[in-house]
């Protein structure tokens, strides 16, 4: 036995210490009877048990040793691996086989071409103690999947993050980036917006570098030293126009079988129209030290040593990009474990397994963890236990370049899955740190007990309370958002809160085009990751020391998670709860009337001083500066729909719960007829959320109270509809939206109405 087996069987030991000292529950779990909740509770222990930290470190080894990506041999024998580790646990396992459009570059060349010459390494080399860094064989060089080919030569123009506000500061300086390549670092919104803002701003290329101040040598010591980035890492990503549609560009809507009717590659909308490539901080500072012209705003500075400047010139660069555009297969693995009394109702477990490269914590870290859940619920089942739900397993390919695996069998499956799914339970990374719950708000109540079951392997709390006490102190910080403030508050008086969901994972086809209950869940806060996001330093050297050490967290993961599965799949109704949604969506739409005041405030306040002519007074006139434009007035909206809508949805909500809360006794007398339809209603309650014709200029997107931002990609926008059209000043459009979300929470509310009506006709019990 080496040193790290030693330290690995002394976490197994104090993982079981940990299970054996966990919280009892203070009362029945949601959706149990008594009895029934201690039989969980037994269940639960026995699980735990199963969870060994010796697993997850020797399976993360084996498959984050060799480039994953889609297409590579090793992304297939992963799949073949996964399959077989399933079967052995006593799943019924498949694979599920897509042919998706994946380009792969075939020559890349970056050159500055004036005032001097520099060739850019676009390679990023082994590290000296890093045993997979020089094992690139079948790795592909760093590159953006979906960008264009191209080959142009122009000025570089500096846009730091390349956002729609860094473009209005642009035309403040009288700069436009029309016929130029631009520049930008990452942050400040999703990957994929920086080249289409470009391009609608008239760029012909476009430039994404990771500055050090925002995850190298500004944060911390690099690798291998410490976890930060190091000067020739680099951040791979997709740039596909996902807040249009995710996954296979050529089958929106319909999975992408070999037979699959397919759009012509310039058709797809997703596919952007210019060439695009990541670089390192080292490449892009010759690049940068190139640029001259006014030096930009102190925000725009990162931390290489010079002196940032708009530009354009006299830098001028060259950019050529040559592709394959071929399709290539896809491998998912689904596994199912059939359920006793309600087989057409499936509890769904997902994450993805394919990576940039090595992919050790982007996404093995999370995949190691649903492969533990699935061994030890395997046990269970050897043991002679069934759940009462179908439980089913997802391993997902082709995450990454735009959440293909996902996106493609939730098409595919789409009547089905909107049939049966009850709950979709994601993760994707996961490292040291705090638990991160968000998802579908009428299952707050179950993470909240979940998480109060679980012991914190650091500090030997529950996670939830460790996880109110972060809320707290966030709170109490000097400059803490009233959000932070708002949330901290909630936390204190009750149940913690859950963030909405908006994209940037395989959740999305579930939650915003299936509209299925989902939640997503994972560990992180005290990691050093983010340094090598999406590189060929996403290692398992790396994880091993920075990510997770001893793979506490991967068993807490898996215990989290295992919880909510398992007691979703065996309560004795539905463990929902419909106040935290009323209440959740009631601040949503306290949020959109703030938003408009602040917009009607904000646009009276901006036209007085236009006409005082104070921009200009106020500007260095030895600068050039032009004064933003008038904007039109802000009419008065009738929100009137939408909060009566609220008010009656808080009221039904209130009653259903209060209904449920004595519901699994008294099932037992409810009518067979009468159970079906109320698992019914149950199921497909998140449904009630969709809207047919989807969100204005992206109708893959049906869901009327979560999405990922049409201008920021991953973030979530809550009530989308309403909210993007007072953003993008679309008041008619707003007020539609106004009603069609009504509509939608009145649906919500008829379903709850029913409910109630049907758990009032159950006679009492004897």
């Amino acid at each position: 036995m080496n040193h790290a087996q030693r330290l690995l069987a002394f976490a197994g030991a104090a993982a079981l210490c940990l299970v054996a000292r966990a919280e009892p529950s203070t009362g029945p779990l949601l959706g149990f009877t008594p009895d029934n909740s201690a039989a969980q509770l037994k269940l639960e222990a026995t699980y735990d048990a199963q969870l060994n930290p010796a697993d997850l470190r020797g399976w993360l080894e084996q498959m984050a040793a060799e480039p994953n990506h889609v297409g590579t041999p090793h992304d297939k024998a992963n799949a073949e691996f996964t399959l077989a580790k399933f079967k052995e646990w006593g799943w019924d396992a498949r694979l599920e086989v897509f042919q998706v459009l994946y380009p792969t570059p075939k020559s890349v060349t970056l050159e500055l071409v004036a005032p001097t010459r520099f060739t850019a390494k676009l390679h990023e080399p082994a590290i000296a103690g890093d045993r997979t860094s020089a094992n690139t064989k079948d790795a592909l060089p760093p590159y953006n999947a979906y960008g264009a080919d191209g080959d142009v030569t122009a000025e570089l123009v500096y846009v730091n993050q390349g956002m729609p506000d860094d473009y209005k500061e642009l035309e403040r300086h009288g700069i436009s980036v029309k016929g130029r390549i631009v520049i930008a670092r990452y942050g400040g919104g999703w990957r994929g917006l920086k080249p289409k803002l470009a391009y609608e701003h008239g760029a012909v290329g476009c430039l994404i570098y990771s500055d050090p101040k925002d995850d190298g040598y500004g944060l911390g010591d690099v690798y291998p030293k410490g976890g930060q980035r190091p000067a020739d890492g680099v951040q791979r990503g997709s740039v596909a126009d996902m807040p249009l549609y995710p996954g296979d560009p050529l089958t929106p809507g319909i999975g992408a079988t070999a037979d699959a009717k397919r759009l012509k590659i310039e058709d797809a909308k997703t596919i952007l129209k210019i060439p695009v490539l990541p670089i390192s901080y080292g490449d892009a500072q010759p690049l940068l030290a190139a640029l001259d012209g006014t030096v930009v705003p102190p925000g725009w500075r990162g931390a290489l040593p010079l002196t940032y400047h708009f530009g354009p010139g006299p830098a001028k660069v060259r950019l050529a990009i040559s592709s394959d555009w071929s399709l290539k297969p896809i491998y998912n693995v689904i596994a199912f474990l059939s359920g006793s009394e309600h087989p057409d109702e499936w509890v769904l477990r997902g994450n993805h397994r394919d990576g940039w490269v090595f992919g050790a914590w982007d996404p093995l870290s999370g995949h190691i963890a649903m492969m533990a859940e699935a061994k030890a619920i395997g046990a269970l089942a050897k043991q002679g236990w069934k759940p009462k739900r179908t439980l089913v397993y997802c391993s997902w390919d082709g995450e990454e370049p735009g959440l293909l695996g996902s996106t493609e069998w939730a098409e595919a499956h789409a009547e089905e899955l909107q049939r049966k799914a009850v709950l979709y339970i994601n993760s994707d990374t996961n490292t040291r740190g705090f638990l991160n719950p968000s998802g579908s708000h009428a299952f707050q109540e179950l993470v909240n007990q979940v998480a109060g079951s679980v012991r914190d392997p650091q500090t030997g709390v529950s996670v939830l309370a460790r996880l109110r006490a972060r809320l707290q102190v966030d709170a109490a910080k000097p400059g803490a958002s009233e959000d932070d403030k708002e949330l901290a508050q909630l936390a204190a008086a009750g149940s913690v809160p859950i963030a909405a969901l908006g994209s940037g994972s395989d959740f999305t086809p579930f939650l915003q085009h299936l509209t299925l209950a989902t939640l997503n869940l994972d560990f992180s806060g005290e990691e050093q990751q983010d340094g090598v996001y999406h590189s060929i330093y996403d290692s398992f050297d790396h994880y091993d020391r920075f990510g997770d050490p001893g793979y506490h967290y991967g068993v807490a993961l898996a215990q989290v998670i295992g919880r909510a599965m398992l007691r979703t799949a065996d309560a004795d109704v539905l463990p929902l709860q419909f106040k935290d949604t009323a209440a959740t969506i009631g601040r949503y739409t306290t949020e959109v009337h703030k938003l408009l005041d602040a917009l009607r405030s904000a646009t009276e306040q901006k036209n007085k001083l236009l006409e005082q002519n104070a921009y200009v007074l106020a500007a260095d006139p030895t600068q050039t500066y032009v004064p933003p434009a008038r904007d039109s007035a802000v009419p008065f909206l009738n929100f009137a729909p939408l909060d009566n809508a609220v008010t009656r949805l808080t009221q039904s909500a209130s009653s259903v719960d209060a209904l449920l809360a004595s519901a699994p006794v008294e099932l037992a007398h409810m009518e067979s007829s009468q159970r079906l339809e109320l698992d019914s209603l149950l199921q497909g309650m998140e449904a009630a959320f969709g809207h047919a014709p989807g969100l204005p200029g992206r109708e893959w997107f049906k869901h009327t109270i979560y999405a990922p931002g049409l201008l920021t990609g991953y973030g979530v926008k809550t009530l989308p509809g309403v909210r993007e059209a007072l953003e993008d000043r679309r008041w008619a459009e707003a007020e539609q939206y106004i009603g069609v979300t009504a509509g939608a929470l009145n649906t919500y509310s008829d379903r709850l109405d029913r409910i109630a009506t049907l758990l009032r006709q159950a006679p009492p019990k004897k």
